[in-house]
């Protein structure tokens, strides 16, 4: 037997799958569910992970949540994880997904405390690309309502508000250059230097997202499809830009080291470039690296959200703030320019990911998972 708070109301309820209990509608959970699953080890997203259509819905224990989910949020490290790369301890098959949006549907009497059914929350937990998933209370934000742009904040708003804060010693005037500056972090990137009143440079791959960067503030987009980042760089910035906040990696992170003004810093959040291959990694001119950055007296960081989750409640609570203010653009990608349309449902989730890869996205990629309305009791 476990404690759960269900209905609006706690209850005693026999844990076996004998018995249904009911969620705020006062329709009965089902009991099995669809979920993604990573059964084999391998950055091909499409080749790791399985779509299993009649997994068990788990209960939650007393401390967590069972969120219904509404939205699940992509991510480039997806690929990464599927891969092992994270932890090479763990064996398939494993569940993914790192960041949901959707309703509380049951949750343990600990967990009442804060929380109560038919609250809407936003969750930074593994295991989100399912239909149902158990997440700890410590992990979901309250949030008004089941609108999509509160996903962004959770991995890609948190990874610009901390690492740029921690790392990045943004001050009025400075020049800052964001590579994939349209994507689902770099967006954030250009919003918060902007805030921090610097002059803000941004790489992208099209003419439409270059329209995108400029809505956001962005002083001078670069669409490296139609003008070469390192010509630009060299005739517009010839001193150099004090701050690079790079993601892509490979050649592009060549560029940003040669581009560092004196005393400039380059911070590293990924290098999606690599992500694909059997390394995770696109080759670098390192070898003259600790010359060039000796002569500019520069610097190189990296960052991983992970080793900043002290810091993660109160990056959150900021970020909401400057949202529901309207201070905030957070720019989601649903798939609507994709070919086969909006990515709906589960399934959907490898074309997605295939679809970030490709380069297509402005803004966050989300999935949709519409539930149908289940009959009353």
């Amino acid at each position: 037997m476990q404690r759960l708070a269900s209905a609006g109301a706690r209850a005693i309820v026999d844990m076996s799958y004998a018995r249904h209990f009911l969620d705020f509608q006062g329709s009965a959970i089902p009991r099995v569910m669809q979920k993604l699953v990573v059964t084999r080890l391998s950055p091909n997203f499409r080749e790791a992970v399985t779509l299993l259509r009649d997994c068990p819905v788990p209960l939650p224990g007393d401390g967590d949540l069972l969120v219904r989910n509404r939205f699940v949020g992509i991510n480039a490290s997806d690929i990464n994880y599927s891969a092992g790369r994270y932890d090479p301890s763990v064996k398939p098959p494993f569940d993914i997904g790192f960041e949901g949006l959707g309703e509380v549907v049951a949750l343990g009497l600990s967990a009442s405390a804060r929380y109560t059914v038919g609250q809407t929350v936003a969750y930074l937990s593994p295991g989100s690309f399912a239909e149902y998933t158990v997440v700890p209370a410590r992990a979901a934000f309250p949030v008004p309502s089941l609108k999509p742009q509160y996903l962004t904040l959770l991995v890609s708003g948190t990874t610009a508000y901390l690492s740029l804060q921690e790392m990045g010693g943004l001050s009025e005037g400075k020049k800052v250059l964001v590579t994939a500056a349209a994507g689902g972090t770099g967006q954030f990137a250009v919003q918060l230097s902007k805030r921090a009143k610097c002059h803000v440079i941004g790489t992208c791959s099209s003419a439409e997202k270059s329209a995108f960067l400029k809505s956001l503030g962005c002083d001078r987009p670069i669409n490296y499809k139609a003008e070469p980042v390192g010509s630009v760089l060299k005739s517009e910035y010839p001193e150099g830009v004090d701050v690079v906040y790079e993601s892509v990696g490979g050649a592009m992170f060549d560029l940003a080291v040669d581009a560092l003004a004196t005393k400039g810093r380059l911070i590293i959040i990924g290098f999606i470039s690599g992500y694909q291959s059997p390394s995770g990694l696109s080759p670098v001119n390192a070898g003259t690296l600790p010359a060039k950055l000796l002569k500019k007296s520069a610097s190189i960081h990296g960052f991983f959200l992970n080793h900043y989750l002290s810091k993660y409640q109160g990056a959150m609570e900021r970020l909401l703030e400057l949202f529901e203010g309207g201070e905030l653009v957070c720019q989601v990608d649903g798939g609507d320019l994709s070919p086969e349309g909006r990515f709906t449902g589960l399934d959907s989730t490898f074309r997605a990911v295939d679809y970030m890869y490709m380069g297509k996205n402005a803004g966050k990629i989300v999935v949709e998972l519409p539930h149908p309305v289940s009959s009353k009791l």
